[in-house]
């Protein structure tokens, strides 16, 4: 074989290699835009009657006008404060016990609107977008409950996990909203993407961020998804209000750090509870009665007469 051709076969070889490697970058970018906006819808694993709770079916627009949201308001017989509890992806308005976890509230005083995020249970959409609209849709329950007669400043969210992220978002645009619990919150998305990449692929943790570009570009160009909006670390930075987060210390789906990320970038006098042996989102179904007496001791200092604007 002589020089020319093996010349030829090394620049085809490379081309190739080349060719090779584009492709798999492309499909592993894709992989991760995609995943973004994918979720199940599961069917509610209660309802509020299990619990002898009074209820109200309710249903409201997303604060961006585009997608109808399903929920149910429970009113509490002592009319205090108003929350809006967001659960995470792949979940519904009762899922992770949080029926269970209303009507501890509803007995502590509290009115609570638990609703189906865009594209979950029995809300429209049919597609996520990571925490950018849903944070639209926290808005929309946030117009809802005012349109109730609730006292715009009584009202508070707690979200959780990917719900976590949108209800920073929405207390970022909402100044008005002076109390905010995140549970099992993310710290920067792309990071979480790189965790998740690690656990669901054969590609490694580390080399994952390379893809992030690419994934960042496609989410942009076939979704209209800014993933550098997603980060809580960065959104509590530019809210006044000290906020409660909760993180499970056995946390295997948002690494423990995220949540301390968010604390420590937190407005002064944030509190923070590692949970003791608790997976994702799992503080509540570990010690139900000591999570409701955090939350709620939270939620009463700011919402007494001192903590008003």
């Amino acid at each position: 074989m002589d020089r020319a051709t093996r010349a030829r076969i090394a620049k085809r070889t490379a081309v190739g290699v080349v060719v090779l490697l584009v492709v798999a970058y492309a499909g592993v970018s894709y992989f991760i835009a995609s995943g973004v906006t994918g979720a199940e819808r599961e069917e509610l694993e209660d309802h509020p009657k299990d619990y002898g709770l009074e209820y109200e079916d309710v249903e409201f627009l997303s604060r961006k006008g585009d997608v109808t949201l399903e929920g149910w308001y429970l009113p509490s017989a002592c009319s205090g404060p108003s929350l809006i509890l967001v659960h995470g992806i792949s979940g519904n308005r009762a899922s992770r016990q949080a029926t269970e976890m209303a009507a501890e509230l509803v007995e502590r005083c509290f009115n609570v609107l638990l609703f189906d995020l865009r594209a979950h249970g029995s809300s429209g959409g049919d597609r996520i977008t990571g925490g950018i609209d849903e944070a639209e849709d926290v808005l929309g329950a946030y117009d809802y409950m005012k349109s109730r007669g609730a006292d715009r400043h009584q009202i508070g969210v707690l979200g959780r996990s990917m719900g976590a992220g949108a209800a920073v978002l929405a207390v970022e645009a909402e100044p008005d909203i002076r109390a905010l619990v995140l549970e099992g919150t993310y710290a920067e998305v792309y990071e979480l993407i790189a965790f998740e990449v690690g656990r669901k692929t054969p590609v490694p943790e580390w080399i994952a961020p390379v893809f992030i570009p690419g994934a960042s570009l496609l989410a942009n160009m076939l979704y209209g998804i800014d993933l550098g909006r997603l980060a809580p670390e960065r959104a509590v930075k530019n809210i006044d209000v000290p906020i409660l987060v909760i993180h499970g210390e056995d946390d295997t789906r948002i690494p423990t750090e995220h949540g301390k990320r968010v604390h420590e970038a937190a407005p002064f006098g944030s509190r923070r509870w590692i949970v003791p042996g608790a997976d994702h989102v799992e503080a509540f179904e570990s010690y139900p009665e000591r999570y409701v007496d955090r939350v709620v001791d939270y939620l009463y200092t700011r919402f007494s007469p001192e903590a008003a604007p």
